[in-house]
């Protein structure tokens, strides 16, 4: 397997859920890796494994709501492998409340991360795309973006706003040999889905043609497939990884 041999991939947030799922499914198929994270211990556990696997990856420390931060780490990426083929922008968070509870601390700390963190990201590495006419830029959607979900304003507003990022980065930047698309999960078995109650966890399920709730590795090979060549003229879409939840 070698779909992205030869290629340089970031992905935020990849020290541990979706974000490691993708990165060691890319190790997989020969990219080299920079876990961009801001945990340290996940992230050397991360490059462990990926090095256990025979591939090669390298944790860069970054807050990725810092420009500073993220543009000294592309730096370091490019010192480290001379070039960036692939951003994945999967970092986030969430901090749930209805409207009226919400606070504005919670409101801003997702806006930050979610939102400005993936301008950020793609603001730094693509200058470097750019030189070499070549890029894929992926970002972690939601099917809560396409269509809202009760006590999650913040959270709605980040994923349906990168939506429409990527719509124009696809018209920015296409003509220079980089292409722009979204991914939407829907309801996925993370570590974060085990502090979920399991009368919460039936419903999701329940709302999911699929009747289970997806995979972080299906969400990595929905990445995958939009950060190869084989998506070479899909540009400025956002892929639905939901079990049916918006068929």
């Amino acid at each position: 397997m070698s779909r992205l041999k030869g290629r340089v991939a970031i992905v935020t947030g990849g020290a541990s859920g979706i974000g490691k799922a993708t990165a060691v499914r890319f190790a997989q198929e020969g990219a080299k890796i920079a876990i961009w994270d801001l945990n340290e211990e996940k992230g050397a556990e991360a490059v462990k494994e990926i090095e256990s696997l025979g591939g090669e990856a390298t944790f860069y420390k970054v807050n990725t709501v810092q420009l500073q931060s993220v543009e000294t780490a592309a730096a370091s990426v490019i010192e480290d492998y001379e070039q960036i083929d692939i951003l994945i922008n999967n970092a986030g968070i969430t901090r749930d409340a209805t409207l009226i509870k919400m606070t504005e601390e919670q409101f801003d700390t997702v806006i930050d991360v979610n939102l400005k963190g993936v301008y950020n990201c793609t603001k730094a590495v693509a200058p470097y795309m750019m030189e070499r006419k070549y890029g894929r830029i992926v970002t972690a959607a939601s099917v809560v973006g396409l269509y809202g979900n009760f006590g999650q304003t913040n959270y709605v507003a980040t994923k349906s706003a990168v939506i429409g990022m990527t719509k124009v980065w696809a018209r920015e930047l296409g003509r220079k040999g980089i292409t722009a698309n979204a991914v939407a999960p829907g309801f996925i078995a993370t570590e974060m889905m085990k502090t979920i109650p399991e009368k919460v966890l039936e419903g999701m399920k329940s709302k999911t043609p699929a009747g289970r709730l997806g995979l972080p590795e299906e969400v990595a090979n929905a990445y995958l497939f939009l950060a190869s060549d084989e998506a070479a003229f899909i540009n400025g879409a956002t892929l639905s990884v939901d079990g049916g939840m918006v068929a």
